[in-house]
């Protein structure tokens, strides 16, 4: 249906967002009557909402047909077995949703789906004649975050699109994956997002690459590092950087040891009477990878980055330690602690790279209330068995890694990530075929996610303004809207005629045919957002002429009604194609 009469529809607006709603798309999606709250991370998606995403869904669609693509539609509900096949009961922790069947077998619902695609994988195909494959679904996905906030942004159950690529080698899944980021940001372009691609931590998924899709906007949760001189991105989580070479002194022959009473923390040992400054220190500190010890060390100045520990320990889970687990590790409680001559038999020691050549250097003695000064780290800590590695979280303004540029880190929203898996799972799971000399291989595997509820969010933390949604064409939940200005039958009668028209041209129309102040219905209109607002009032009737009104922006024009639909009908495909 391309006409839906205001009068009959289910669209609560409400003057006030909700006093817990913080960003932008969460006060909007709320107040223009597209979502409610059931639960904490766990939302009623209402029609006017189910129209966005339908067309959000319909693009990817699209986009993934294109390159190749099978829709499957797989259960949201799984057995622990095989998620311990590939070892990921364990590593996901508490963020997965966990229950027993009467029975007391255990289940899970669905984070993800590697696995299951992978079993489909294993038990169907046989020889690389079979590949490649690609293989998608759009689902419900499960997550118990600890912190569901931002509307949309941080849910509990959300809709995901997960593709699945299926290879032979190494050099398809090369070819698969740039097939996939091409299809990514063909659908991003034409939802109405501005987006850059950066390079990205694995994380839990594994994998020997990923690149996220990230939206600029402050209601981000993840921080990007882009150069704007090559166009280097990359999350923080990654991102590598150039610092300003430190001048060091000539040190000591051997640490020196000092009381420190009381100095528990970087800004207390810059402070008098010890005055050492904070890209002085070596901040030691302590974390847990998949349950062992990690000592990992970086400037006093600088914070250390627990992705980038992740990829250094080569751990799926790390976590500082807790305060009762460092004195039987270190002799010393947080806050005196230090890697001079550690025994890396007890805990693996990392130091950041960039404190490779540092020399007179202070840090704790692994003894309450004292530090060592004139620490040399490559003759004091590298000598003795630690390792460099890239620990610390790029800043605004160091270098660019790549040119003679400088960095500037922002805020970004993550609405998809694309991983090169390799065979981490068919490996675990045994999903192999013959390849062309008839051994058996592991399937070479890529995974592809996009967050389906994230580009309805990130497209209105984009367009909006004061007044409300402004909805790029090819998402809008309607193209246009027809406003009555007036209780008189000739205006009835002409916007019945006009809503007819332009159905008849294959535009989506809400037709506000409500009893209500023309004021009321102009900010209803503003409010949702429709990319185009038709009002038809005594005034411009008198001339033959509807009022034609850009959400984007622009002046009112007065357009002759019999124009109308040609023109409208122009605007939609103009939009709608350009993803504008």
């Amino acid at each position: 249906m391309r006409t839906v009469r205001a009068s009959q529809a289910f669209i609560p607006t409400l003057k006030e967002a909700p006093a817990d709603a913080q960003v932008a798309s969460h006060k909007l999606l709320v107040r223009a009557g597209f979502i409610r709250q059931l639960g904490a991370g766990i939302y009623d998606y209402l029609p006017l909402a189910q129209r966005s995403l339908k067309k959000i869904e319909a693009i990817i669609r699209e986009e993934m047909d294109a390159i190749g693509g099978q829709e499957f539609h797989l259960p949201a509900l799984h057995p622990a077995e095989i998620w311990k096949e590939s070892g990921r009961w364990e590593v996901m922790g508490e963020n997965m949703f966990r229950l027993k069947d009467r029975k007391g077998g255990d289940y899970c619902l669905g984070m993800t789906h590697e696995e299951i695609f992978t079993a489909i994988a294993r038990a169907e195909l046989r020889s690389y004649r079979q590949l490649p494959q690609v293989w998608y679904q759009i689902q419900t996905k499960f997550r118990d975050e600890p912190r569901p906030k931002s509307g949309l942004l941080r849910v509990r159950q959300f809709t995901m699109k997960d593709a699945y690529t299926l290879d032979v080698d190494r050099a398809g899944l090369d070819r698969s994956y740039q097939d996939q980021r091409r299809a990514y940001e063909r659908i991003f372009s034409r939802c109405g997002l501005q987006f850059v691609a950066v390079q990205a931590h694995s994380g839990s998924m594994g994998g020997s690459e990923s690149s996220e899709f990230m939206v600029r906007t402050d209601a981000g949760e993840d921080l990007v590092a882009a150069c704007p001189q090559c166009r280097y991105a990359a999350n923080t989580e990654t991102a590598a950087s150039r610092i300003a070479p430190e001048p060091d002194g000539p040190g000591l022959s051997t640490p020196e040891k000092f009381p420190t009473p009381g100095v528990v923390t970087i800004e207390a040992l810059e402070a008098p009477p010890h005055g050492v400054p904070a890209r002085r220190q070596l901040k030691t500190l302590i974390y847990l990878a998949d349950g062992k010890p990690v000592v990992a060390v970086v400037r006093g100045d600088q914070e250390l980055n627990e992705a980038k520990l992740s990829t250094a320990a080569a751990a799926a889970l790390v976590r500082p330690a807790h305060v009762e687990e460092i004195p039987s590790l270190m002799g010393a409680h947080a806050g005196s602690l230090g890697a001079v001559r550690f025994d890396g038999k007890r805990a693996r020691v990392l130091v950041d790279q960039s404190l490779a050549d540092r020399r007179d250097m202070v840090t704790g003695a692994n003894e309450d209330g004292f530090h060592l000064r004139g620490v040399d780290v490559r003759r004091d800590v590298l000598a003795h068995g630690a390792e460099l590695a890239d620990l610390r979280t790029v800043r605004s303004g160091e270098g660019c890694p790549r040119c003679q540029g400088t960095l500037e880190v922002y805020k970004a929203l993550e609405v998809g990530h694309i991983f090169k898996l390799g065979t981490k799972y068919s490996a675990s799971m045994q999903a192999t075929v013959l390849d062309a000399e008839g051994k058996q291989v592991p399937i070479v595997m890529g995974s592809y996610g996009i967050g389906v509820e994230r580009i309805l969010a990130a497209a209105i933390e984009l367009h909006h303004d004061e007044n409300g949604i402004r909805w790029p064409m090819s998402i809008a939940p309607f193209q246009a809207t027809v406003l009555t200005l007036g209780p008189e039958p000739e205006i009835k009668k002409a916007a019945d005629e006009l809503v007819a028209a332009l159905e008849a041209a294959g535009v989506e129309v809400l037709y506000d045919d409500r009893d209500e102040r023309a004021g009321v219905k102009f900010k209803d209109a503003d409010l949702v957002g429709i990319p185009l607002r038709l009002s038809i009032g005594r005034k411009g009737l008198a001339g033959g002429n509807a009022e034609w009104k850009l959400r984007a922006g622009g002046a009112v024009e007065l357009v002759p009604l019999g124009e109308v639909p040609r023109r409208a009908a122009a605007l939609v495909r103009a939009e709608a194609g350009a993803g504008s």
